[in-house]
């Protein structure tokens, strides 16, 4: 296999992101990491036995860091965040420090050292709530969250930041589900499925509300992809990626279905009904991309986890679920 151009993952211990790490090196790309390291270090212990893989533990705030990180890289996937609005509504001033503050020192600095491509995890939460029957790339934008807002001003600073030579990708993912080293079952497939194995027992308040779901191993090809393809395909581009826009009663559904169908689903009232969906036919379209796994792949492939004890101590570690975490740590 020909070697490629060596990329930065940042936040590449996380749970989308030790994922990428392990599939960029598996296609022939050597890979350098920017993280923290919050949710442990043991996640990258395969990927680490690969000499291709550079680690650099810092925070995406410390400009030495970030230099460090950046040496000798072709291209930029940036997927560190305060993840998720609960995370990042405990404390707001850290979550606009790392989320929005961070981002252009981190887009300046690339573009000082040469980055060609750089690729920017915005999120589906962008669009709010919106009636639409496609919810495309062209409609408003319109946030619920501060979460939300400070992706909608990263996009618009890379597009800022655009130039001749520094290719640019915004990509707009759903809601991730399936298994990976550095699990979050904070989520709403993988909470379904923990619950369902560990209680017996679904809980599901409302039902009716949408949710757009894109499997891990699509989300990861798709960042592959990104990197693979030429510039004038991806360049200046904003796309949408998610798929299976189900109402949260059907995931349950299909949740029992691989589980058992001695599960049960119990529907409870709420007051929350946001419903949102999205429609992901512009990148298909464009690059030619297309799902090839689905919700019961995802939750099959977290049975086979919890089988094969990989999952341990799933309803207490604070490390599946992100607000626990950070409820935890000190970071300023």
């Amino acid at each position: 296999m020909t070697e490629k151009a060596r990329v930065l993952v940042t936040g590449g211990a996380g749970y989308v992101g030790s994922h990428l790490v392990a599939k960029l090196l598996a296609a022939g790309f050597p890979v350098s990491v920017l993280d923290l390291y919050l949710f442990g270090e043991d996640v990258l212990a395969e990927a680490r036995t690969d000499p291709r893989l550079r680690e650099i533990k810092g925070d995406l705030r410390d400009p030495e860091a970030v230099e460090n990180a950046l040496e000798g890289c072709n291209s930029v996937i940036h997927l560190a965040c305060i993840s998720n609005d609960p995370s990042f509504e405990l404390n707001p001033k850290l979550g606009k420090s790392i989320n929005y503050d961070a981002f252009r020192p981190l887009v300046r600095a690339a573009k000082r050292n040469g980055i060609k491509r750089f690729i920017y995890a915005s999120s589906s939460s962008v669009y709010g709530i919106k009636n639409a029957p496609d919810v495309t790339e062209d409609l408003p934008l319109e946030p619920l969250t501060d979460y939300s807002k400070y992706k909608i001003l990263c996009e618009e600073v890379l597009e800022e930041e655009r130039v001749d030579g520094f290719s640019t990708l915004i990509l707009r993912p759903a809601t991730v589900c399936g298994y990976s080293k550095r699990l979050r079952l904070d989520l709403t497939v993988n909470i379904l499925t923990n619950h369902a194995i560990n209680n017996g027992r679904i809980r599901v308040f409302g039902g009716k509300q949408r949710r757009p779901n894109i499997h891990i191993d699509d989300i990861t090809d798709l960042y592959v992809l990104s990197l693979e393809a030429a510039d004038e395909k991806i360049d200046g581009k904003i796309f949408n990626a998610g798929y299976e826009n189900h109402q949260v009663i059907e995931i349950a559904e299909m949740v029992r279905g691989v589980v058992g169908n001695n599960v049960d689903i119990a529907i409870e009232k709420t007051d929350d009904m946001r419903s949102y969906h999205i429609s992901s036919q512009r990148i298909a379209a464009e690059l030619g991309f297309e799902p090839r796994s689905t919700i019961p792949d995802a939750v099959d492939g977290l049975v086979d986890a919890f089988e094969d004890g990989r999952i341990l101590q799933a309803m207490d570690d604070p490390r599946y679920y992100n607000i626990k975490t950070m409820q935890n740590l000190s970071m300023r």
